[in-house]
C-alpha cells in the first residue's frame, strides 16, 4: 500500500499545541512576577505576526532576526516565522558590536524583532546594518513610552494589531531553511548553521522520546537556555508540539528567581548549563527547605560537562535526574543522551555504577552516527581506552556553514566536532576534551575537562577551570582557576591532594590560582581563550617546579 508523502514542516508542529491544549498555560516572568497567556491566544498572536511580517514584504525565505530574551513574543517569532516560511535568526545579544555587525550583515537580515531592553545594544549597530528595513520593539511592563534613534521602529503590540489570527501556512519543500544560528565566534568570525525544516521536525520527535528526554504534554518545562542559542536546544519547538505548560525567565536569570519559580509554577522539567544549576545548588544549600521542588523531576545540562558530583546532589538532595547532553550548535544540538537508567541491563547496577555512567558524555540519538578517528581518518576501537577526534553525522548534523563551506571542518560527509574523546563498549560516548584545550605534558594528553570535574568536588570550590600553560622541560603543564565560595579555604595543597586519589604524578595541577571570576563566553561556557589571554597579559609565568 501507498502512502501519502506529507512534508515535514514544523508548521504542523507549531498549531499542535493550540490544538490539542488551547488553555494551557504560556508564562512569561517579569519584573513584579509573571504574565500568563494561553496556546490559544499565543497560536493567534503569531498568526497575527505572521500577517504583519508578509505586509512588511517578508517573503519566503528572507530571514526575519530576533533579538530577545525568552519569552513568549520569542516564542510568536519562532511559531510565525516557521509557518510562513520565512527564517528566524536569533541574534546572540552576549556578542560583541563587530560580531553582531558581521552576523546580521551576513545573514542580511530583513526585520529585527527586539526587546525593549535590549534597544540600547541594538542601537550601537544604527548605520551599521543596511539589509535591516524594520526594527520591532516588544515591550514589557515598566518600559512603556520608550523611544528610540533607529529607522522605521514599531512597537511590537501595534505592529500586529488588527491583523487576521488564521494564516493559511504555505506547503514549501521539508528541505527549506527553517532558522540560522551562528557561532559563538570564540575561533575567526562566528560560523552560520542553517537549519531546514525536516531536520528540526525529526529533532523535535526524537528529543521527546521516553529515553531522550522523556518529554510529554504533562510536563511544566522551564526552558533557561536561551531561546538564541541552538533554537533553546530544541525545547520551545518540542513544547509547543506536545501543548506543554512552559516557563520562560526573560530577563530574570539569577538563581534565586528560578527557584521561585520553579517551586511556584510545579516545574516538572528544566533545561540549563552547568553553572546554572551549581548556582540553584548554592541557593539550596544557603536556604534548605525554602523551596517545594517536589514536581521536579529531572533536569537537562549541557553546553560543557557537569562535574559528577553535581549530579549526585541534585539525586542525593532533591530526589532529581539530571540528564546530560552532548551536542553543539552542528548538531541542532542533541547528539547523544545520558540517563542513569538507560537500558534495561543497568536497572540492577548500583547508585555509584549507575552514576558512574551518567558522568558520560552517553549514548547516541536514534539516527545519528557517531565515531573516533585518528589523524588519518581511521576509525578507532570502541575500547573505552583509545582517543580520538569525534567525528558524527546525520538527519540534523551540519553539512557545510552558511554561505562559508570550510570544507576543512567536513570530511566524508562527517562533521568534525573539534571535540576529542573516545567511545568504550557499551558505546557511551566520553568526551576528554576540546582538542585546542587539551594539556600537552611530556608528550602525553591531560584532559582539562576531568581535573575541573574533579576539584569541583571539594568542599567550597564553586568552579574549576584548567587551561595550559608553557613549561621549559615539559612543554606545558595545567594551571588551576578556582572561584571559592565566601567564606571558604581551600589550598593548592588541597587541591593536590584531592587529585592525588585520581590522577598521576605527572597529571597534577603545578600552580592553582584563586579568583573572582571566571571569563565566560556568549553561550555560558568558559572562555579558556579569554582566561589564556588574561594570563598573557599580566605576565603570568608557570612556576617551575623541577
Amino acid at each position: 500500500m501507498a502512502m501519502q508523502h506529507t512534508p515535514l514542516l514544523m508548521s504542523t508542529l507549531m498549531d499542535r499545541g493550540a490544538r490539542v491544549a488551547p488553555e494551557e498555560e504560556l508564562i512569561t516572568v517579569t519584573e513584579t512576577g509573571v504574565r500568563r497567556q494561553t496556546y490559544k491566544e499565543v497560536r493567534d498572536r503569531a498568526h497575527q505576526l505572521a500577517h504583519a511580517l508578509s505586509g512588511a514584504g517578508v517573503k519566503i525565505g528572507e530571514r526575519v532576526a530576533t533579538f530577545m530574551w525568552n519569552n513568549t513574543r520569542h516564542l510568536e517569532a519562532y511559531h510565525a516565522t516557521a509557518g510562513m516560511g520565512a527564517v528566524l535568526h536569533t541574534l546572540n545579544f552576549r556578542l560583541s558590536d563587530t560580531d553582531l555587525e558581521y552576523i546580521i550583515g551576513h545573514a542580511q537580515d530583513k526585520v529585527i524583532i527586539v526587546d525593549v531592553e535590549q534597544l540600547p545594544a541594538l542601537e550601537k549597530l544604527q548605520g551599521r546594518m543596511p539589509s535591516v528595513e524594520r526594527v520591532i520593539v516588544a515591550t514589557e511592563e515598566g518600559f512603556e513610552g520608550w523611544q528610540t534613534t533607529l529607522p522605521n521602529a514599531i512597537d511590537y503590540e501595534e505592529f500586529i494589531e488588527g491583523k487576521p489570527t488564521q494564516y493559511d501556512w504555505p506547503m514549501i519543500d521539508e528541505n527549506s531553511p527553517l532558522g540560522l544560528c551562528y557561532t559563538s565566534g570564540t575561533t575567526g568570525k562566528p560560523k552560520g548553521v542553517e537549519y531546514e525544516h525536516r531536520s528540526q521536525y525529526l529533532h523535535t520527535i526524537t528529543q521527546c522520546m521516553t529515553d531522550s528526554l522523556s518529554l510529554s504534554a504533562t510536563d511544566c518545562i522551564f526552558g533557561i537556555v536561551p531561546m538564541f542559542h541552538a533554537m533553546g536546544w530544541g525545547m520551545p519547538w518540542a513544547g509547543t508540539m506536545l501543548g506543554a505548560k512552559q516557563v520562560f525567565p526573560h530577563r530574570f536569570m539569577d538563581p534565586v528567581r528560578f527557584c521561585e519559580i520553579m517551586s511556584a509554577e510545579a516545574v516538572t522539567m528544566a533545561s540549563g548549563v552547568p553553572t546554572i544549576w551549581q548556582g540553584v545548588k548554592s541557593v539550596v544549600e544557603a536556604a534548605p527547605g525554602n523551596f517545594d521542588f517536589s514536581a521536579l523531576s529531572r533536569l537537562t545540562c549541557g553546553g560543557s560537562a557537569p562535574p559528577p558530583s553535581l549530579i549526585r546532589w541534585f539525586y542525593d538532595e532533591l530526589d532529581v535526574e539530571m540528564i546530560q547532553g552532548w551536542g553543539m550548535t552542528e548538531t541542532s544540538p542533541l547528539a547523544t543522551i545520558s540517563r542513569r537508567i538507560a537500558k534495561r541491563s543497568q536497572i540492577n547496577l548500583s547508585l555509584d555504577e549507575q552514576f558512574a555512567n551518567v558522568a558520560k558524555a552517553g549514548q547516541l540519538m536514534p539516527g545519528i552516527e557517531l565515531e573516533i578517528f585518528d589523524e588519518e581518518f581511521n576509525p578507532l576501537p570502541h575500547d573505552g581506552e583509545s582517543v580520538g577526534e569525534i567525528l558524527i553525522r546525520g538527519p540534523w548534523i551540519c553539512s557545510e556553514y552558511y554561505h562559508d563551506p570550510q570544507p576543512d571542518k567536513f570530511h566524508d560527509g562527517w562533521l568534525l566536532t573539534g571535540d576529542v574523546g573516545k567511545i568504550d563498549a557499551e558505546e557511551y560516548l566520553i568526551i576528554s576534551d576540546r582538542s585546542k584545550d587539551l594539556v600537552k605534558s611530556g608528550g602525553e594528553w591531560i584532559s582539562s575537562v576531568d581535573l575541573e570535574n574533579h576539584i569541583v568536588g571539594i568542599d567550597g570550590v564553586e568552579m574549576a577551570c584548567v587551561v595550559a600553560q608553557p613549561h621549559p622541560r615539559w612543554d606545558e603543564r595545567p594551571l588551576v582557576l578556582m572561584v571559592l565560595r565566601a567564606g571558604a579555604d581551600v589550598s593548592m595543597e588541597d587541591v593536590i591532594e584531592h587529585c592525588s586519589s585520581k590522577f598521576a604524578k605527572w597529571q597534577l595541577p603545578a600552580d592553582v590560582l584563586c579568583v573572582d571570576e571566571i571569563p565566560m563566553t556568549a553561550t555560558g561556557k568558559m572562555n579558556k581563550k579569554q582566561v589564556r589571554a588574561n594570563l598573557d597579559e599580566q605576565g603570568y609565568v608557570l612556576p617551575d617546579l623541577r
